[in-house]
């Protein structure tokens, strides 16, 4: 029991990072992209000026901490879940600039999401769709996601940024220096962090979100008033948790504001990317705690991902973007942990994470933002597993890649690699390769790419 009580705990602080980066990724939307988080939750500037809204916290704590008890008492594996890195992006980025789109419309299409995840995870559907999708590009988008989650980490701290001038994208630093406090703060963080992953530390994250805080309040304290902090000082260490947050969606908003189209396509691309994660996370896991059948299949793999669809349905309904597999549930079984037991310590210690919400909001962004860049990092691992050889896959992979960030838009990457694959596919003569549902995505996609053209010859504007 000790070792399973030990697995959890050490799972909570391998993950815990997120009860503080889901909410900075939530609220890292451009200005004038419509009201949502920050202005949702009583900013009517769109952005939470004063840094991590501790509604967001709470409610992120809360529903991964669910989702553990669930997924330890419903399938006994350790498998620990929360807000999934890679939607919440696709949500801030993809969806919150979209014109008119409120981040209750957002949240209510991650819950649609999340019940056809479920209705096809109980039709046995999900493995089939699964196995349309080539393999290549399931990594390729795991990679672009990373990527694209490190550009926003860089980009937010100031490491990056947009130059005035407009002479080229982006910048190094600010005006070309990064001589600046929260620069500074960013860079001993990132450094903390990858020696300490190097060094195998469990926690490592966390620590160096935690060491990044500190460090922020006493270069404030001794340079102020020439640099400030992104977040409020401390106020109090623990508080009642504000669930305000809490059944903040509109479950068909969307369609009031979007073409059927557009957002068949929007969920379409959430599905994709909650959809395959937890398929591959739970064999990896099962395979570090020796949990897999003769056939590699973890027990009760249905039970698990009932759960995982149900994760994606709460996250929506608790108003902070789909819950999904962590693969870092790897670490706690890697340290002892081997059945359900482990999933419902490390949500015990998600729902005590509530009451510390003021500690949570009062991070800056230069000190958590250095754990994106890591978790950047560990995604990008991935690329390995592409064939860069073969041409016919490896250059969608590439667009899906690549395009994540350069074009700044998820959906943009994974469109491009559909299509293209498809194309590559039909010029080398292998249509008889490409799976019936790989045909209708992509030409979803073509029609993603060309709405605004198809409106004007329809004179819809």
């Amino acid at each position: 029991m000790w070792q399973e009580i030990r697995g959890g705990l050490v799972t909570f602080f391998t993950m815990c990072y997120i009860v503080v980066l889901n909410p900075i990724i939530l609220t890292s939307a451009p200005s004038g992209s419509g009201a949502f988080l920050g202005g949702y939750v009583g900013d009517p500037d769109g952005l939470a000026a004063s840094g991590i809204p501790a509604q967001a916290a709470t409610a992120t704590a809360l529903v991964a901490g669910v989702m553990c008890l669930l997924m330890g008492v419903v399938a006994n594996f350790p498998l620990a879940m929360a807000a999934g890195l890679g939607i919440n992006a696709m949500v801030a980025f993809g969806i919150a600039i979209l014109p008119d789109m409120s981040y209750a419309d957002a949240m209510g299409l991650i819950v649609i999401e999340g019940v056809i995840i479920l209705v096809l995870v109980l039709t046995g559907f999900r493995v089939a769709v699964f196995r349309a999708v080539p393999p290549v590009l399931k990594t390729a988008i795991s990679v672009g996601i990373g990527l694209f989650i490190a550009l926003i980490g860089l980009f937010d701290a100031g490491f990056v940024s947009i130059p005035v001038s407009q002479a080229t994208p982006l910048e190094l630093g600010v005006g070309g220096s990064l001589g600046t406090w929260p620069v500074l703060v960013f860079a001993i963080g990132l450094i903390l962090a990858i020696v300490l992953m190097v060094r195998k530390v469990k926690g490592a994250i966390l620590i160096a979100i935690a060491s990044g805080t500190v460090l922020a309040f006493l270069v404030e304290a001794i340079a102020h008033p020439a640099w400030h902090l992104s977040a409020p000082r401390i106020e109090t260490v623990a508080q009642l948790p504000d669930l305000s947050l809490l059944g903040q969606f509109s479950l068909f908003g969307a369609f009031t504001k979007l073409s059927v189209v557009t957002v068949v396509l929007l969920i379409f691309t959430l599905l994709l990317a909650d959809f395959f994660d937890t398929m591959g996370t739970m064999v990896a896991v099962g395979a570090e705690g020796g949990l897999l059948d003769k056939d590699g299949n973890p027990p009760r793999t249905k039970q698990i991902l009932i759960v995982d669809s149900l994760g994606a349905v709460a996250g929506g309904a608790g108003g902070i973007s789909s819950n999904t597999a962590y693969i870092e549930s790897a670490s706690g079984v890697g340290d002892g942990a081997r059945t359900g037991l482990a999933s419902v310590v490390t949500g015990l210690a998600f729902l005590a994470s509530m009451f510390l919400a003021p500690l949570v909001s009062a991070v800056p962004y230069e000190a958590a933002t250095p754990a994106l860049v890591a978790v950047g990092f560990l995604m990008m691992t991935q690329v390995a597993g592409i064939d860069w050889s073969d041409w016919e896959i490896s250059i969608p992979a590439f667009l899906t890649i690549v395009l994540m960030p350069f074009a700044y838009s998820i959906t943009v990457g994974i469109g491009a690699g559909f299509i293209s694959f498809v194309v590559l596919k039909i010029a080398k003569g292998k249509i008889k390769a490409v799976h019936p549902l790989m045909w209708v995505a992509s030409a979803l996609f073509i029609v993603y790419f060309a709405i605004a053209p198809i409106k004007s010859l329809l004179g819809a504007g």
